[in-house]
């Protein structure tokens, strides 16, 4: 019994937003812990390695964004021996969020209900905290529309468009790659606009005439649409230049088949994390594999990861890179070290060489 299983459920008598920040606290404050953590918590091995425009990822196992917001406790998070980590999501301007209460727990689903509306302290602020910050793996920084808040009117397409390239200048300096979050489940703002294909070729097209930083750049998009969005979607981003992979997002509406009761989450605004989203998201992830030009483009996977077999069930449907967060919450630190090891073994199981021979393999 891990330490962590024993203090679960103190954890979780507390106000889920509040166990958050607790966590992210005690995070910043191990920073210095860092490298030692890492000694003891990393899996080194060089078959699990992944290499994408140049940046070399030690493991195919990262953090999500959505649990370090503005950067605070990255190097503690990295020390957990993720092979990758994600902050965010942070938009130029900075946003309070949707009102609390806008996080909350399903135990018997082992799944989360998120309906922060990415509050952050602004691509500015965020940019200064990490300005110098060198990690052991990628640092990924998740850019997205500036939440304004419920009922505040929209700002116009040429804005909306600037404000992500102001966001992507300000921040990519500070990030190893970025992940434009397209599609955020629980806000408003931006939320259709990348719905309309000349919306989304003129914001690629704004993309490719940004001269930020040069880093390697991902979409993060709708799982909602079916094939047809995911075919309209390669082509338009095929005709760009910066954009070398794709992740979906967890979609806006409840999923079926939860085991909580509908009336204890019926009132909760916001999107479903962890296992009750896996089967959509992996769908999502097939469809793509099969449709993309592999040359071309990688492929993040997430939802309901907690175990090797889950992320090597991704990585078989063609994922490049797996990124969980839920498990985090339920399962505690050790999550990721089970995870990476696991992975090993299973490669072994298998007689795979290397983890990049195991990608899209069950995709026929």
């Amino acid at each position: 019994m891990s330490l962590y299983t024993l203090l679960r459920p103190a954890l979780f008598r507390l106000d889920p937003e509040r166990a958050h920040h607790l966590a992210m606290a005690a995070g910043a404050r191990a920073g210095a812990a860092a490298p030692l953590m890492r000694a003891v918590t990393a899996v080194t091995d060089p078959r699990l390695a992944v290499t994408i425009d140049g940046l070399r990822f030690p493991s195919p196992i990262g953090l999500s964004a959505g649990f370090d917001k503005n950067g605070e406790a990255v190097s503690a998070l990295a020390g957990l021996g993720f092979g990758f980590v994600e902050i965010g999501s942070v938009s130029a301007e900075p946003s309070a969020g949707n009102p609390p209460p806008r996080l909350f727990r399903l135990p018997a689903d082992r799944a989360l209900v998120v309906a922060y509306g990415v509050p952050n302290e602004g691509a500015e602020a965020v940019a200064h905290r990490l300005a110098g910050t060198r990690l052991p793996v990628p640092l990924g920084i998740n850019i997205v529309a500036t939440n304004r808040g419920r009922g505040a009117p929209p700002i116009g397409d040429d804005a909306l468009i600037a404000e992500y390239m102001r966001a992507a200048t300000v921040l990519a300096p500070a990030a190893d790659y970025l992940m434009f979050n397209l599609s955020c489940p629980n806000t408003t703002d931006g939320c259709d606009f990348f719905a309309d294909p000349g919306r989304l070729d003129a914001w690629l097209t704004a993309l490719d005439a940004t001269p930020y930083a040069p880093r390697p750049s991902f979409l993060k998009v709708s799982p909602l649409g079916g094939v047809a969005m995911i075919e309209q979607l390669l082509e338009i981003v095929g005709r760009h230049t910066k954009i070398s992979g794709l992740m979906f997002n967890l979609p806006s509406v409840k999923p079926a088949g939860l085991v909580t009761p509908e009336a204890v989450w019926k009132s909760w605004p916001g999107a479903v994390s962890g296992p009750p989203s896996a089967a959509l998201l992996d769908h999502c992830l097939v469809e793509c594999w099969r449709r993309m030009d592999r040359n071309r483009f990688v492929l993040f996977a997430s939802g309901g990861v907690s175990s090797a077999a889950d992320a090597y069930a991704k990585i078989r449907k063609g994922a490049s890179l797996v990124a969980l967060l839920t498990a985090l919450i339920y399962e505690g630190p050790g999550v990721v070290r089970r995870i990476t090891r696991g992975l090993l073994d299973l490669l072994d199981r298998d007689g795979v060489k290397h983890v990049s021979e195991a990608v899209g393999v069950d995709v026929r």
